[in-house]
């Protein structure tokens, strides 16, 4: 199995899709939208070429999905589609659903990636629009769709579009501070201000590459 250039994973994540989830972030992206909260993504000679099913398969329970952002996943869609079919076999009839964020339209993806989009429940696809940061559950902004695949997928995300207040998760490694989850317009730039109000300077920041 062909293995995707990530930039990070974690396990628990609690805020990007249904219960309590691992975490990819796949490196390189050439979308390059505006106002992009991970712009250390971008690079696609960053990261690191990670063999992602070995990790899944040994975290504990309970295991509700995996969500795969990034960075582009669908500009390593071969080793994306070669992930999820294994991910799929894997986890056979449980409840384990696969959630994966694209800045593609969903037509596209539908077009040049059916097989990859076979293997996954839903999809948040868009590109991030800053001044359409509205706060729109599981969309950095309001022309993200999210699109249900199978009946878990739907269960899981097809009652999201109304929803609102979007929750973050930090972590604290060592010296780095790092949140999951999807800022509303401006909250980083406030969090960096509010920090240095304090003696606290927030350096090499992802928004800002």
């Amino acid at each position: 199995m062909t293995g995707l250039r990530l930039n990070r994973w974690h396990h628990p994540v609690t805020v990007l899709g249904h219960g309590v989830r691992a975490g990819i972030w796949v490196q390189g992206c050439t979308i390059g939208c505006h106002g992009c909260a991970s712009r250390d993504t971008w690079d696609p000679a960053g990261g690191e070429q990670a063999e992602v099913l070995p990790w899944l398969a040994s975290l504990p329970e309970p295991l509700d999905g995996l969500t795969v952002s990034g960075g582009e996943p669908f500009q390593q869609a071969r080793a994306l589609g070669s992930l999820l079919s294994a991910v799929s076999a894997w986890r056979g009839e449980r409840a384990f659903d696969v959630l994966v964020f694209s800045g593609y339209p969903f037509e596209r993806l539908r077009d040049e990636h059916a097989s990859v989009l076979a293997h996954c429940d839903a999809v948040v696809a868009g590109p991030y629009v800053e001044r359409r940061n509205t706060g729109a559950a599981l969309r950095g902004s309001d022309n993200q769709r999210i699109v249900t695949l199978t009946s878990l997928g739907e269960r899981r995300y097809g009652g999201l579009e109304a929803s609102s207040a979007p929750a973050m998760q930090v972590l604290s490694t060592g010296d780095s501070i790092r949140l999951i989850g999807i800022p509303r317009r401006g909250d980083l730039d406030r969090l960096r201000a509010g920090l240095a109000a304090r003696g606290v300077a927030a350096e090499a920041v992802t928004w800002l590459g």
